[in-house]
């Protein structure tokens, strides 16, 4: 087998749809378990000095975990597009590389905006140890972050559903 043959095939449509659909959920998953252990760390300094805010620390350290989530459904839109459970559409190496250009603007900010939430949450945890009864404040903060999350989850959505050839 040629050289370039083993280049097409690993960069077949196919594989660079699902490259994207990995990416998704790849950079997300990394990006939200950096945020949760940064909030975890915090949420543990917290726990140990006033164990009664396990609760509310939790639902901080909670939040950054949802750009994971988002990313699992950016994948599954792409996976499902591309018929890998049904019957699998044929897609050209620049047809896949749409949908890997589609996963990217979730794949990364997913990635980015877990770790800014973390970081926001963890701030969030400071203003519980110094003010418990402002649990609705440190949400607020946190969720800001979150929108430019969701933001590039639709435009992803978008893209993958207007998709002209699948």
């Amino acid at each position: 087998m040629e050289f370039l043959e083993i280049l097409e095939q690993i960069f077949s449509g196919q594989n660079l749809a699902i490259l994207g659909a990995g990416l998704a959920v790849a950079l997300s998953g990394m990006g939200s378990a950096k945020g949760v252990g940064i909030v975890g760390e915090a949420a543990s300094g917290l726990v140990s000095e006033n164990p009664k805010l396990f609760g509310k620390s939790m639902i901080l350290q909670a939040l950054p975990m949802t750009q994971g989530v988002y990313g699992l459904v950016a994948a599954f839109f792409i996976i499902f597009k591309i018929g890998l459970f049904t019957e699998p559409v044929e897609l050209t190496t620049s047809q896949g590389a749409y949908f890997l250009m589609a996963a990217l603007p979730y794949a990364l900010v997913g990635y980015s905006s877990a770790i800014k939430q973390g970081r926001v949450s963890a701030a969030g945890i400071n203003l519980l140890a110094k003010r418990p009864d402002q649990l609705g404040k440190a949400v607020t903060s946190a969720a800001l972050v979150e929108t430019y999350a969701i933001f590039a989850l639709i435009i992803t959505l978008i893209i993958v559903s207007i998709c002209p050839f699948a």
